[in-house]
């Protein structure tokens, strides 16, 4: 299995609860440490197919873009707000 931690995304700003209240997430490694660590919820159904789609694509199975999409649908449910992070 190759996986690639490191592949980015288009960044995406999130408002946490807690200590690490506001993050910006580019990449899958940073992406997978949030949502095991940092998640306010474990138990949704949008968050397990992000947990599901983050695996995917550090294992070359979807794009980082696919999980994106995912990781803003589990902080929809989450009540997180989430922006896109739009660099020069």
């Amino acid at each position: 299995m190759c996986s690639n931690t490191s592949s980015a995304f288009t960044p995406v700003g999130l408002a946490l609860r807690g200590p690490s209240a506001h993050r910006i997430v580019c990449t899958l490694g940073d992406a997978a440490h949030i949502l095991i660590k940092d998640w306010p919820s474990d138990d949704g159904e949008e968050y397990v197919a992000a947990v599901k789609a983050c695996v995917d694509a550090i294992s070359g199975q979807i794009a980082p873009e696919q999980f994106r999409e995912a990781l803003l649908r589990a902080a929809d449910e989450a009540g997180i707000a989430a922006l896109t992070i739009v660099r020069r």
